[in-house]
């Protein structure tokens, strides 16, 4: 009988907030078996993973991270959608029938490895998934890999029983045969488009289906023509899932995905929180990949000693969003919050984010806040000094600060963020949602909740930063600060005895 370590590969889709997990995640793979992964990568994303990757590890460690090979597909997108991608075709004939393979972004060679027994790949993967399984039929097992909020899977992707949409691209089809009009324009409207219905999925309230776009953003069109149609048909044919969230977080939400994929026999894994481990090793590497890491640094230990613990409010809306159509909205929010003197970093990594000069200059005159590019947030939630976080609710920042234990304003955008929203500030009651920063004909339908319509104002954005600031700051904030310890608590022992997240990952490596 064959003793060959096992050997798994693993392809995010090339988001931060998809890919990162899954670093993480293969790198507690290989520490709790003798296994290998190849993480498949681009030239763009190679530098972040590897680096990220490196995180995981610290000094004795070196054994288990050369059992990780970071190859990069190409310099070419992977998300390509019109078709399979040649790129990963051609690497994952290679790697299905046990060859050597090269990483495009450092010509490095790598070894043969046995052809793998599984793949955790992106369920947004469409393409790939296909090719794998036209060139390795079922002799390879694919499992998708859930980036996000689990209640945001049911209304996008999820089976009409659980309040979803169901098959996308069955009911495109059925209106381009009853209308003739273009797939792209039909497939944009049914997706894009709410139409004032009210969306019941498990464990939420009820929402106008308008509340998931609470923000007039710029979604990219494939995502519409060549990525939603055809998700929930690819969840449907995977061989299993993995969920990104931590269970005590959402648990019906996981519950009634494990349900669904029960009744074809297939097994959902939970594995949050994807975090690295909380070591002088990972924070000095985090730092590593800020330029302003030094100067933030200083700012944080500055303003514990000018200001007290918990007095900073970190402003982050991650690595793609940004409110790009009305940034006057942030710019007023941020007025808010120096009219109260309260110290601040933004960070504004999105490629869409600009700050005007005049911000520049305000803020340096102000004194108590940073602007940066990319800053080292779990450096930053993680440091004493650090009392709120002003997010747009995208799954990896709520991971991050939970386990921080810093509790939230949330101003989110789409996607999953939305759901974490409303599950944070009326469920879990950790955090506030801000209401009237909603724009675009969508955001600014009333709310079904609360009956509330935001206005939309620069007046009303600041009237409500103004009470919802001196919530956060005063005795409210504190009851919410406090109901965050027992969610904490629960979510960072996930990893340990007793965890659902070690119980589900020890299961499915004993299942290869």
């Amino acid at each position: 009988m064959s003793t060959a370590p096992k050997h798994i590969v693993a392809f995010p889709y090339q988001a931060w907030g998809h890919a990162r997990p899954l670093i993480n995640l293969a790198a507690r793979l290989v520490k709790m078996r003798n296994i290998n992964v190849t993480m498949l990568s681009t030239d763009l994303f190679y530098d972040r993973a590897v680096a990220e990757l490196a995180r995981s590890f610290v000094p004795g460690e070196e054994e288990f991270a050369k059992r990780i090979r970071v190859v990069s597909l190409s310099s070419t997108n992977p998300r390509a959608i019109n078709g399979i991608d040649d790129s990963f075709k051609g690497l994952w004939t290679s790697i299905a029938n046990g060859e050597a393979v090269t990483c495009s972004k450092t010509g490095t060679q790598f070894a043969a490895l046995p052809p793998p027994q599984a793949v955790i790949i992106d369920f947004f993967a469409i393409q790939p998934i296909r090719a794998i399984r036209k060139l390795s039929g079922n002799s390879v097992k694919i499992y998708s890999w859930i980036a996000g909020s689990t209640y945001a899977l049911f209304y996008v992707f999820g089976p009409e029983k659980l309040g979803g949409r169901g098959d996308i691209n069955v009911k495109v089809l059925a209106e381009i045969e009853r209308t003739g009009r273009p797939f792209d324009e039909v497939a944009n409207e049914i997706i894009f488009e709410p139409k004032g219905e009210v969306v019941k999925v498990p464990a939420l309230p009820p929402m106008y289906d308008y509340e998931y776009y609470p923000q007039d953003f710029p979604f990219p069109e494939e995502l519409a023509t060549g990525l939603f149609p055809y998700v929930h048909k690819t969840l449907e044919v995977c061989d299993g899932a993995f969920l990104i969230t931590a269970e005590p977080y959402e648990p019906e939400a996981v519950a009634a995905v494990r349900g669904w994929y029960a009744e074809t026999g297939r097994p959902v894994y939970v594995c949050g929180p994807l975090l690295p481990p909380t070591s002088a090793t990972a924070t000095a590497k985090e730092k590593q990949q800020s330029k302003e890491a030094i100067e933030i640094s200083e700012f944080l230990d500055t303003t514990l000693k000018t200001s007290g613990e918990k007095s900073l409010l970190y402003i982050s809306f991650g690595s793609i969003f940004w409110p790009v159509k009305s940034p006057e909205n942030i710019w007023a929010f941020l007025d808010v919050v120096m009219e109260r003197n309260i110290p601040f970093i933004l960070s504004h990594a999105s490629p869409i984010a600009t700050v005007p000069d005049e911000i520049k200059e305000k803020v340096k005159a102000y004194g108590k806040g940073i602007l940066s590019p990319w800053s080292p947030q779990q450096t930053i939630l993680e440091h004493p000094v650090t009392g709120w976080f002003l997010a747009h609710g995208g799954h990896n920042g709520v991971t991050e600060s939970i386990c921080a234990g810093v509790p939230f304003i949330l101003w989110p955008f789409g996607g999953d963020q939305p759901m974490n929203a409303v599950h944070i500030s009326e469920q879990l009651k950790v955090g506030y949602e801000l209401i009237e920063v909603r724009t675009g004909t969508a955001g600014r339908h009333t709310i079904y909740r609360n009956g509330r319509t935001p206005s939309g104002t620069i007046e009303a954005i600041k009237d409500e930063a103004r009470d919802v600031l001196a919530k956060a700051y005063g005795p409210d904030g504190a009851e919410k600060r406090q109901r965050l310890v027992a969610l904490q608590h629960a979510i960072t022992h996930e990893w340990e005895e007793g965890g659902a997240a070690l119980r589900d990952v020890k299961a499915f490596l004993e299942n290869l």
